[in-house]
């Protein structure tokens, strides 16, 4: 073997069919594109999700309700997660990020204490929003909250 006689393995590179090139080709005239129509030209390409002029999915199915751009999400931390906190670590002043280290949040999110679960232990609470649960159950523990900025 040498290069004079080097060919592709058998099959392994198909011609393509050649469109267009006299009516002896057997896919001259149209080219397999059919009659008029957009398809038939050249530089057609159909719109994401168009459906041959059927009511497209998108507008077929009900659309309902309000989704404010502007929400702001909050990842809510319990009282009684507060506690066992506490009871691991021996705190006296929880912040945004001893939660974030024990997992109860990440480091983007914001906080907000809900009052689900008691509060045994006198303790300074830092986090960006508290419910007026939370807030009356820190405070009657003898606890301090403060606010954080978003």
């Amino acid at each position: 073997m040498d290069l004079s006689n080097l060919q592709p393995a058998v099959g392994s590179n198909k011609k393509g069919k050649r469109l267009g090139r006299g009516a002896g080709s057997g896919k001259g005239g149209t080219s397999t594109r059919g009659h008029k129509g957009a398809k038939s030209r050249s530089g057609y390409s159909t719109k994401v999700g168009f459906e041959g002029g059927q009511m497209p999915l998108q507008r077929r199915v009900p659309k309902f309700g309000f989704k404010n751009r502007n929400r702001v999400e909050y990842k809510a931390v319990n009282l009684d997660a507060l506690q066992a906190l506490i009871d691991a670590r021996q705190l006296e002043k929880i912040t945004v990020d001893d939660m974030v280290a024990a997992g109860l949040a990440t480091k983007k999110q914001l906080v907000k204490i809900l009052g689900n679960g008691e509060l045994k232990s006198k303790v300074e609470v830092e986090a960006h929003a508290f419910s007026k649960k939370a807030e009356e159950a820190i405070t009657a523990a003898g606890g301090t909250i403060q606010t954080v900025k978003k």
